[in-house]
């Protein structure tokens, strides 16, 4: 049984109020998928964008392949979602709206092997949105350990 690989993006939970996600499909060349299995991804500063009524993920950084050779790929290339076509005028038409953006939050490669990107359509948090979500984990890991004493 192969073990299934997940990598979440903490930071975009964080910052952002998730209004709706989907799942896509990732077009990927042969040495990415070879990083993304060794477990080489990082979501920093990642988002997605329409470039010609086709979604893109812009700064997902997939390290270079330790054994690749000369046609090893490029870190930090835009990366093209698979999306059908109703899919990608939804979003876009969401995306347009003031204050609202599309970001990543998850990368893993389902049971056949392909690897999927989860993103979510988001608004920014304000500050005060940041301090109330802290106090409420504090709570809840307080009431956590309470129970368990």
């Amino acid at each position: 049984m192969k073990k299934l690989l997940s990598f979440l993006n903490r930071k975009a939970r964080y910052q952002y109020q998730f209004l709706d996600t989907i799942v896509a499909g990732i077009a990927l060349r042969g040495t990415e998928i070879k990083s993304i299995r060794d477990g080489q991804v990082s979501f920093t500063d990642s988002f997605c964008l329409f470039v010609e009524n086709e979604m893109y993920v812009r700064n997902l950084h997939i390290a270079e392949y330790k054994h690749g050779n000369i046609h090893n790929h490029i870190p930090k290339r835009d990366r093209k979602l698979l999306l059908t076509k109703r899919e990608l005028r939804k979003w876009k038409a969401k995306a347009s709206e003031k204050g609202l953006t599309i970001v990543p939050i998850k990368l893993f490669i389902n049971k056949k092997g392909f690897a999927k990107l989860e993103i979510a359509l988001a608004k920014g948090k304000q500050e005060r949105d940041k301090r109330e979500d802290i106090k409420k984990r504090d709570m809840e890991r307080e009431m956590k350990n309470v129970e368990d004493n």
